[in-house]
């Protein structure tokens, strides 16, 4: 069994007393005090993730913006510098590579975030497809470490850090600056469905970045927050976990992310074809949400019923919603069974999914 990789966080986590799993490889801490404090922090307050373990690249040359509009499906002729883009990139098969962040940095400078499991598989694929591109693809994973700030009082907390105007920073937007003294690249995305932001930075300032945003939280309802938390904070704003709503096998359209798939985009895309043909036709599967109005978990991959009562999919995301006080989550179904009903097994007893249209709660992420 190999080694777990560790952020430069990692003593961090200990100390404070987080307790560390094996995520895709990585140690990291799953949770400090309870799952459902930490979540309930950042909807009400704020949370600290450490989420160093993640992917990147600089992708630079005078072909890097033809490079990319030909690599995602979404659209990069619309950025512009300081502006970022969430995008799926697919196989020829309309498969999902990943799901990733394209920050614009200037006109021939991109920067890069993709999934901490896929790090290795991505820069492969990202090399494979430069062939042929005036471009050059930097793996720039091992220099940053990442910090995410989330909740309604993460832009106070940020701002009492830094000179840069986080006022100025939209939703999906980006600046650089100094937070606590250290250079950053200040995003403002989040994974959470509340506000924040996102510090990409030097890793060996990650311990002394982490402890200033703790010290200057801590005050104001700041909790760190793991792994678990994330899990359910993502899974009621109804966003996506790549191998989970998206998947080699789960395509852009069947997750709901039609949106992202910009088929009329000049010069096309890797995975164009399967994709126009897919929307054509309709495509043979949806992911769908659920929550339950019951406590009990439905765990992934748990067989899901149809009305005679046989298995036509499974689930794929499930966990107890926190703000809800029930079980949520999602599923891959037919398109013929994706309006239901629908329902699982649990010990013998038969709940019923409540089909739903995320995000299960409220969200209060800025515009």
């Amino acid at each position: 069994m190999s080694e777990l990789q560790r952020t430069p966080l990692r003593d961090f986590h200990a100390a404070h007393g987080g307790r560390l799993v094996d995520f895709a490889g990585w140690e990291m801490p799953v949770q400090y005090r309870s799952i459902l404090e930490e979540h309930r922090a950042v909807r009400r307050a704020a949370g600290l993730f450490d989420v160093s373990h993640m992917g990147e690249a600089d992708v630079r040359g005078p072909e890097a913006g033809k490079f990319l509009q030909h690599l995602v499906t979404n659209d990069v002729a619309k950025l512009f510098p300081g502006r970022v883009l969430y995008t799926p990139m697919c196989h020829p098969t309309g498969g999902v590579v990943d799901d990733l962040l394209v920050y614009m940095r200037g006109e021939d400078d991109y920067f890069l975030c993709f999934n901490a499991g896929n790090i290795a598989k991505d820069l492969a694929w990202l090399r494979e497809q430069a062939a042929g591109f005036a471009v050059t693809v930097t793996d720039r994973s091992a220099d940053y470490a990442l910090l995410a700030v989330q909740g309604p009082r993460a832009a106070t907390i940020v701002q009492s850090l830094t000179t840069a105007n986080l006022s100025l920073v939209k939703y999906y937007h980006f600046t650089e600056g100094r937070v606590a003294g250290i250079p950053c690249l200040i995003s403002r995305t989040g994974y959470t469905g509340e506000d924040g932001f996102e510090l990409y930075h030097p890793a060996g300032d990650a311990l002394a970045l982490a402890e200033a945003l703790l010290t200057a939280g801590t005050p104001l309802g700041l909790e760190l927050a793991g792994l678990g938390a994330r899990d359910s904070l993502r899974l009621e704003a109804g966003y996506p976990l790549y191998g989970h709503e998206l998947s080699e096998t789960i395509s852009p359209l069947a997750a709901g992310l039609g949106w992202t798939v910009k088929l009329d985009k000049p010069g096309g895309f890797v995975g164009a074809g399967a994709l126009r043909a897919e929307q054509a036709q309709g495509g043979s599967h949806r992911v769908v949400f659920f929550r339950t109005g019951d406590r009990r978990i439905v765990r992934a991959d748990t067989p899901v019923l149809g009305p005679d009562g046989m298995a036509v999919g499974r689930v794929l995301s499930g966990t107890l919603s926190p703000m809800l006080n029930e079980a949520i989550g999602s599923v891959l179904v037919p398109a013929t069974n994706a309006a239901g009903p629908l329902a699982v097994d649990i010990r013998g007893d038969k709940i019923n999914l409540h089909l739903v249209k995320p995000p299960f709660v409220p969200l209060k992420k800025t515009t």
